[in-house]
């Protein structure tokens, strides 16, 4: 590991450590879950280019798999956490061999579409094993000392599991694999004109966002112990976007940034403000006309040019020096 990948890591865990005592250990544990899934999301938005409005269906997926394998089959929570992970993954594969073939606005549709079905299966067809709208509760066992009914162990191991997502991310998105994902993003003919076979990477990504997303879900199941039809709600995708938009879309960091400030957003600002999805709507505009790159990318843009002033003093410096 890299010397600044490990100081990302370290400021990322200090961050969510430094918040909590604020907030509190639960609160935190959302903060954190959304996160994970706000990352998952940016793959395929920020990185791919590809916006999706149903991305909340891998989420569910994993949440329901795991629930249900911890009611019906065992209360292993690290098995649990497995199958989520694995089915939500599987998911992936399938339907993204349809969805891949697709860019814009159908992208985004035929996601929306696959979500509804989703959320109509959990709710109506399957409601002998899901419980329907009321949903069903969930026991898990302890796993060696890790006992998830605790909630400072669910706060532990979910700061652990972001900071491994996100250090996997980092890796594929700095790899050659990820210089590909965003040319294709730019020019998909022109990488196809090179060689490449877009399709597998283009689902490869899919396949990866949809198993972090299910990773999203399958905490989200542990830490509520409780499972219902909400965690595939379709209107649960805008929170992913306006994460991805106002931390700075194509940025992990930005994903982490933009998931922490919509989850403040939404959590604190109804106690004060009763049409608080106003406030998110102006903030939204604030940043389409000003502040395009999100909050991260904003901050970015202030770092290079203190460092862009800096080496121009020190080479008007260097220069008055010499003469």
């Amino acid at each position: 590991m890299r010397e600044r990948e490990l100081i990302a890591l370290l400021v990322i865990a200090g961050g969510f450590l430094l918040i909590t005592p604020v907030l509190s250990v639960n609160r935190v544990t959302d903060f954190m879950i959304f996160c994970i899934f706000a990352m998952s999301f940016d793959l395929l938005y920020g990185y791919m280019g590809r916006l999706s409005f149903g991305h909340l269906l891998f989420l569910g997926t994993g949440a329901y798999c795991s629930g249900l394998f911890l009611k019906y089959i065992s209360r292993n929570p690290m098995l649990a956490i497995i199958v989520g992970i694995l089915v939500a993954g599987l998911l992936g594969m399938l339907i993204g061999l349809i969805i891949v073939r697709t860019t814009g606005a159908c992208f985004a549709l035929i996601n929306l579409a696959f979500n509804h079905i989703g959320f109509f299966l959990v709710l109506s067809p399957l409601r002998r094993i899901t419980n329907g709208e009321d949903g069903f509760g969930i026991h898990a066992l302890p796993f060696g000392f890790l006992n998830f009914s605790s909630r400072t162990t669910m706060y532990w191991f979910v700061l652990i599991c972001l900071v491994l997502v996100f250090y996997l991310l980092k890796r594929v998105t700095s790899s050659p694999f990820g210089i590909l994902i965003r040319s294709i993003k730019e020019d998909e003919t022109r990488v196809k004109f090179l060689g490449y076979n877009t399709f597998f990477y283009k689902w490869v990504t899919f396949v990866l966002a949809g198993s972090v997303a299910g990773l999203a879900g399958t905490l989200t199941a542990l830490n509520y112990n409780y499972v219902n039809p909400n965690v595939m709600d379709v209107h649960g995708n805008v929170g992913a976007v306006f994460a991805c938009l106002i931390g700075g879309a194509g940025s992990l960091y930005g994903a982490v940034v933009g998931g922490v400030s919509y989850m403040v957003i939404s959590n604190y600002l109804p106690i004060y403000i009763q049409r608080w999805e106003m406030f998110l709507g102006f903030a939204l505009l604030m940043i389409i006309f000003r502040f395009q790159k999100g909050i991260w990318g904003y901050l970015q843009s202030v770092w290079e040019y203190v460092e862009r002033k800096k080496t121009v003093m020190k080479a008007i410096g260097v220069g008055a020096v010499k003469r």
